[in-house]
């Protein structure tokens, strides 16, 4: 982009073996494992080990029963079981069988699906586990978001099913500490949601500002923000300025195509402003330019509640899969390894990138 950064992207593995492109990347929150999911309905798992520059390897791949293509992957937050949402309109709920080993804290048995969740009309876009792991959302192309509880045994009972956005839902994301769950969409809005302890879960608030399809979401580390990206070629930063309203802030440029994935990461190296602010983290995206942008934001000294947060430019890279659109983003939550992103593209490729000092 012509200016120097301060920090600098180095991949550091590029992980082979979808026969199609490859959608969505998903870390492990406690186990070494890298998961990937593709157009080719499988899943691959990887398996790393090292500090501070970590190896990658192979570790196994999940032939799906779903019909159509694997769009979504999220783990738990015990890292036990592993949920998918296809295009086959399903949601595949995945443990695997066999013995801890007690040295690379990788189960060796197979993989089997536990549960398959049945409801959506079409293709199933996102799915995520709240912060407790007691919940899993779901969106789809039927225009809808499905909030399913977790029971013993593998059961999930849907306690809602939400009918407020008008097209295709993109995306879902929990508050890493409440139960909150944020909804993107086709029709260009975000949906924030909360259960009704006497009711039903239902639709608080509507946040507008981008001008075409919400794609991605992302929430800071800390809970009082929430991060979208657009095929406006924008990421809009949404502040908690009450307990239930939330308002853009600021609106982050840098990407020449439409956004399809941003990622809220923990700062791992302390970049402090002469002014002395408080880290926000690191905020990472990227999209059908190739390109990966990483942010820096802090709190401004001082702040009120309306105040927008400082934000820098730290590192960026371009073409990062080649001529390739990069179709998700993730940085890692691991103790050790939280200067690891990874991307997958179109070009069926996982690739992880260590961020570190220019």
């Amino acid at each position: 982009m012509g200016v120097d950064l301060p920090y600098k992207l180095s991949a550091i593995a590029e992980l082979t073996g979808h026969e199609d492109r490859a959608w969505n990347v998903a870390w492990n929150p406690v186990k070494p494992l890298l998961a990937t999911c593709s157009a080719d309905k499988t899943v691959r798992l990887y398996g790393y080990s090292g500090i501070p520059t970590p190896t990658f390897s192979f570790h196994t791949s999940i032939s799906t029963d779903h019909g159509k293509t694997v769009r979504s992957i999220a783990w738990s937050p015990s890292g036990e079981t592993l949920a998918t949402a296809s295009f086959d309109s399903t949601i595949g709920i995945w443990q695997q069988k066999g013995a801890q080993d007690e040295d690379e804290e990788v189960t060796a048995g197979e993989w089997q699906c536990a549960s398959l969740l049945e409801g959506h009309e079409t293709e199933c876009k996102s799915v995520a586990w709240s912060a407790s792991g007691t919940l899993l959302a779901s969106c789809s192309r039927d225009k809808t978001v499905w909030v399913w509880e977790v029971q013993p045994d593998c059961d999930f009972e849907c306690l809602g099913v939400l009918m407020e956005h008008t097209q295709d839902v993109k995306s879902v994301a929990w508050h890493p500490s409440e139960e909150i769950l944020a909804s993107a969409s086709y029709d260009d809005t975000i949906k924030l949601y909360l259960d009704d302890p006497s009711d039903d879960w239902f639709c608080f608030e509507t946040l507008k500002g981008h001008t075409s399809t919400v794609w991605s979401l992302a929430w800071a580390p800390g809970g009082r923000y929430l991060a979208s990206a657009s095929d406006d070629c924008t990421v809009r930063i949404w502040k908690r300025v009450a307990e239930h309203q939330w308002e853009c802030v600021c609106v982050l440029e840098g990407h020449e195509r439409t956004i399809y994935s941003v990622s809220w990461g923990m700062t791992t190296t302390k970049r402090v402003s002469e002014e002395g602010g408080e880290p926000l983290g690191w905020l990472a995206s990227a999209g059908g330019d190739g390109r990966i942008n990483i942010w820096q934001l802090e709190e401004a000294p001082n702040s009120t509640v309306n105040s927008p947060p400082k934000y820098e430019l730290i590192s960026c890279i371009e073409n990062g899969h080649g001529d390739s659109d990069i179709n998700s983003i993730v940085w890692c939550p691991r103790a050790g390894y939280q200067d690891l992103l990874a991307t997958v593209g179109d070009d069926g490729m996982a690739k992880v990138w260590k961020i570190e000092v220019a």
